[in-house]
């Protein structure tokens, strides 16, 4: 059994990540993280960001982050502390990020890397009401938001996301042979992709806008109103 959780990095879902995994007692929480990333979200003074497109990028996330009264990968985390919670084994899907970020510097045109850098520092204007427009654009049509990008950064769609939803779709694959049940908690944007590889598992899919509105009608997040009762999930789990 495998379930994709599409999760944002700016938002404040850690608590809804958490009943996910607790409800479902899955044998592997997968993360969408390498051993490295991990180790930086465990200890982010220990790893100050470089002035670097990656160090704007991840100032860019911070900044947002704040704005939703979180951190950035705080999702994550609640995943790890959800998964040792319910005695399930944390695996990281991803590849090394370094590697994919050399590689994706030797795949760009120079076009592209100036179209890039332009949307890195355009990011730094970023406001919470446009991430709000721009996620509700992708969900309302995500085939057309990632043909865009493909057709704007063709090196982008290629190396950021589908190989690495080609390495995370082959690595849920052996987690499920081996452990029978894998709770995925990976980016919204590569839920789709993810599912289409999966296919012939079926996967269930629980989206970013369940989370976030956990008391809305079609979610299957259960809401917890207190702190007691999500202490109590977890007594139970």
């Amino acid at each position: 059994m495998i379930t994709l959780v599409g999760v944002g990095h700016v938002f404040d879902i850690g608590a809804a990540i958490r009943r996910t995994i607790v409800g479902l007692k899955p044998a592997v929480v997968g993360v969408e993280l390498d051993p490295a990333r991990f180790a930086a979200l465990r200890a982010p003074e220990a790893n100050p960001p470089a002035l670097s497109v990656t160090g704007v990028l991840a100032y860019v996330q911070r900044r947002i982050a704040r704005e939703y009264g979180t951190q950035v990968g705080a999702e994550m985390m609640a995943a790890a502390e959800a998964a040792r919670d319910v005695g399930a084994l944390l695996a990281f899907l991803d590849l090394d990020s370094r590697a994919v970020l050399a590689r994706l510097m030797r795949a760009m045109t120079l076009g592209e890397k100036a179209r890039f850098v332009v949307s890195v520092i355009a990011g730094l204007f970023l406001r919470r009401s446009t991430v709000e427009r721009e996620l509700e654009r992708f969900e309302e049509d995500e085939s057309a938001f990632l043909q865009e990008l493909a057709k704007d950064l063709p090196s982008v769609k290629r190396v950021l996301i589908d190989e690495r939803n080609s390495h995370m779709a082959m690595a849920v694959r052996t987690l499920e042979a081996r452990h029978g049940s894998v709770v995925a908690v990976v980016g919204e944007g590569h839920l789709e992709g993810l599912r289409a590889l999966l296919a012939d598992r079926s996967p269930d899919v629980v989206r970013l806008r369940e989370l976030r509105h956990p008391s809305s009608a079609n979610s299957r997040v259960i809401p917890v109103s207190s702190k007691d009762e999500v202490m109590s999930a977890r007594d139970n789990s």
